[in-house]
C-alpha cells in the first residue's frame, strides 16, 4: 500500500479564476490564447528575416483568421466527424457548443491546411509555401493545448509502473475503470474534475487514501505529447528552416506531416484510448488517422522535390 500512495495524486483544478460556479477562465481556453500568440510571434520572426509568403503587417490578421476558421472550427468539426459522429448527426448544432469541450487536433489540422488553401489562392501566394511557414510555429499550439490536458487530467495513459507514473482521479469518469477491475463509487452528479473528487474523498470514512488505493497509477501522456508532438517538432522544423532557408516550397510541410504522425502513433501506446473508442484494424484512431497524414507528408515532400528541380532549371 505505501507503494501505491507514494504516486503523485493529480490535483490539478481546470480554472485559472473561478468567479462563479457557472463563470471562470480556464486553463484550457489560456492555452488556446497562448499557443495562437507563440505561433504569431514565430510567423513575424520568419516573416522580418524574409522566410515568409507575407509580410511582416500581415501576420496579425492572418493568425487572427487561422485560429477562428482554421483551428477552432476544424478542430471542432473534426471531432464531431470523428469521435462523435452519433451526437452529430442528433444534434448538429452541438458544433458550436464549444464551452461543451470536444476538439480533435487532426481536425484542426486539415481546417488549417484547407484555410491556408483559400487564403493563398485569395491573395496569389504559394500554399505550400505559407505552410512552410505556419508549421513552424503550429506546433507551439499543440504544446499548449496537452499541457492544458494534463491541468484537466484529461487524455491520460495506460496503466504503467514507471517511478513517474501519476494517479489521475478523473479515472473513475472513464469507462475503462471498470473493465480493469475496479468498483466504481457513487459520486455526485456533475463531478468532472480531480479537485472535486478529492474534495467529495474527503468527507468520506475512507478519506483520499480510499480513492488513492482505487486508482491506477499511470502515464502522464499529455507531458509526452507536450514534448513530442509540440515543443521538439517545432524546434525541429524551425531548425531546419533557419539552416535551409532556401529548401524548396513544400518540403517543410511534409516534414511537420510525417514527423507529427510518427509522434502520435508511437505516443498512443502509451496513452488510454478515450471511453467508447473502438479500434480500427487494431490501432487506436489517433493513430489510424496519423496513418493518412505520414501519406499526405510524402505527397508534400514529394512535390517539393519536382517542384524545387522546375523551378531551378536553366529556360
Amino acid at each position: 500500500m505505501t507503494d501505491q500512495l507514494a504516486y503523485y495524486l493529480h490535483d490539478l483544478s481546470p480554472h485559472v479564476i473561478r468567479f462563479t460556479d457557472s463563470f471562470a477562465i480556464h486553463w484550457y481556453g489560456l492555452a488556446y490564447v497562448l499557443g495562437f500568440y507563440l505561433t504569431y510571434r514565430v510567423m513575424l520572426y520568419l516573416a522580418r528575416k524574409g522566410l515568409s509568403e507575407i509580410k511582416p503587417e500581415q501576420v496579425a490578421d492572418f493568425i487572427t483568421m487561422v485560429a477562428l476558421f482554421g483551428v477552432v472550427l476544424g478542430g471542432r468539426l473534426g471531432y464531431m466527424l470523428l469521435y462523435d459522429w452519433d451526437h452529430f448527426v442528433e444534434a448538429p448544432w452541438s458544433l458550436f457548443l464549444l464551452n461543451q469541450g470536444g476538439m480533435a487536433s487532426h481536425g484542426g489540422i486539415a481546417g488549417v491546411a484547407l484555410f491556408l488553401l483559400w487564403y493563398a489562392r485569395k491573395h496569389k501566394i504559394s500554399w505550400t509555401g505559407l505552410g512552410d511557414t505556419i508549421v513552424c510555429g503550429a506546433p507551439l499550439g499543440v504544446f499548449c493545448g496537452r499541457i492544458a490536458n494534463f491541468i484537466n487530467g484529461e487524455l491520460f495513459g495506460r496503466v504503467t509502473t514507471v517511478p513517474w507514473a501519476m494517479k489521475f482521479p478523473t479515472e473513475l469518469l472513464h469507462e475503462d475503470f471498470v473493465k480493469q477491475g475496479g468498483v466504481l463509487p457513487s459520486l455526485p452528479p456533475g463531478m468532472q474534475h480531480s479537485p472535486d473528487i478529492i474534495a467529495f474523498f474527503q468527507t468520506q470514512p475512507e478519506g483520499v487514501a480510499g480513492l488513492e488505493a482505487m486508482l491506477h497509477p499511470r502515464h502522464p501522456s499529455q507531458l509526452y505529447e507536450a514534448l513530442g508532438e509540440g515543443l521538439f517538432l517545432s524546434a525541429i522544423l524551425l531548425a531546419v528552416r533557419l539552416r535551409y532557408p532556401r529548401l524548396p516550397h513544400g518540403i517543410l510541410t511534409g516534414l511537420f506531416f510525417i514527423l507529427y504522425a510518427v509522434a502520435r502513433i508511437s505516443l498512443e501506446f502509451v496513452r488510454q484510448p478515450d471511453s467508447g473508442s473502438e479500434m480500427i484494424m487494431g490501432l487506436t484512431r489517433g493513430q489510424f488517422f496519423s496513418v493518412f497524414m505520414i501519406v499526405i507528408g510524402a505527397a508534400f515532400i514529394a512535390f517539393g522535390c519536382v517542384w524545387g528541380r522546375v523551378k531551378r532549371t536553366p529556360v
